[in-house]
């Protein structure tokens, strides 16, 4: 009897092991350990045996299924990897190819002109910095020599929250990306050289404003910076972004709370068939786009640093209406409507990825 159960063992570890597929391999389960299998044959005789022979006999037929029942789970198991990887094999996808289906998908105007910025920026020496969309009063206002009091607060037209977190201070949308600057100059130490684009959060909402839009702002930090150096970056950047030589600047002395001085900087324009086009050496008119400075002494002193040491220039200006200039749009609010047709038409191809030397617009 030991002979024969051995035997039998033997003999369906053997099929199961050579199985080729989940169809053979159920065949050998079922005849094995289905109603009419020969272990569950095996097991039906232990009734008619007496206790002696149910100790040694029974018991070995018990160690006989065990390992029967194991080895058939393992190859199943091998038999379904074998199966998914086949599958997984014969359903490759070329990730770089063109989104296939619906007319193909496409890139919002918004991430390639962050695209264009952060490939020009880069070639400069800047890094791109980010932080969170929901700041506390310091960072958003404070620490950028706005105090509780300042008017600007209210220019900002800021959306609270209705709490405060562990120190105390007023939780909000940030209105600006300048608190990145401010998270940046504490916790990074100079010469600091970044850009910080993201979304930003005003209650107002019209054809050229809307209550989430992006920014990306400039910091440099460095000892011996200069208003020159501001006056080079900006020109550098500004030709770069709209591919022109012939891009003229004009700089006009303004007020932001953190610069000191502030320029509103305006770009020259030339009208082509009535409508106005960036760039041209004798400009028909200026148009403003973008504010800039030397950042105040008092917000270097508010991040730990000697502004008698360090001195240095940010600039900010909308990712959203530099978009509209350089790839005629009339309209800022059909940027978050979810329009296909709208993206369909201003939208970018997932392969025209910025290039300084292929050109950064498509």
């Amino acid at each position: 009897m030991t002979t024969d159960i051995d035997q039998l063992k033997t003999d369906i570890l053997a099929a199961n092991t050579a199985a080729p597929d989940i169809a053979t391999w159920d065949s050998v389960r079922v005849a094995a350990l289905g109603k009419q299998g020969s272990i569950t044959l095996l097991l039906k005789t232990l009734g008619g045996m007496s206790p002696e022979e149910r100790q040694t006999t029974g018991a070995r037929i018990n160690r006989v299924r065990g390992e029967v029942s194991d080895a058939i789970a393992a190859k199943k198991a091998e038999l379904d990897r074998a199966s998914l990887n086949a599958k997984l094999a014969s359903e490759t996808l070329d990730m770089s190819l063109p989104i296939a289906g619906l007319g193909g998908g496409s890139v919002h105007p918004v991430s390639q002109v962050m695209d264009e910025l952060a490939e020009i920026f880069a070639d400069l020496g800047f890094a791109v910095a980010t932080g969170p969309e929901i700041e506390d009063d310091w960072h958003n206002f404070t620490a950028l020599n706005i105090p509780e009091t300042h008017p600007a607060r209210a220019m900002h037209d800021t959306f609270y929250f209705d709490r405060a977190d562990g120190e105390g201070r007023k939780m909000l949308l940030r209105t600006h990306t300048s608190p990145v600057q401010i998270r940046t100059m504490v916790t990074t130490p100079p010469p600091i050289r970044i850009i910080a684009p993201g979304r930003t959060y005003r209650s107002d909402s019209d054809a050229t404003h809307t209550p989430m839009f992006h920014q990306v702002e400039g910091l440099v930090i460095d000892r011996g910076i200069t208003l020159g150096h501001l006056k080079w970056t900006l020109e550098t950047f500004v030709k770069a972004y709209f591919e022109r030589d012939d891009i003229v600047l004009r700089l006009r002395p303004s007020y932001f709370p953190f610069t000191e001085p502030s320029m509103e900087v305006d770009v020259g324009y030339t009208l082509v068939k009535g409508k106005r086009t960036i760039g041209g050496a004798e400009p028909d008119g200026w148009m403003e786009i973008l504010g800039s400075g030397m950042v105040h002494p008092k917000v270097i002193a508010a991040c730990g640093l000697d502004p008698n040491e360090w001195q240095g220039f940010a600039f900010g200006c909308g990712i959203d209406r530099l978009a509209m200039l350089k790839y005629g749009m009339d309209d800022l609010r059909a940027f978050f409507d979810g329009d296909l047709r709208w993206l369909r038409h201003y939208g970018f191809s997932a392969l025209d990825v910025p290039t300084l030397s292929g050109g950064v617009g498509a």
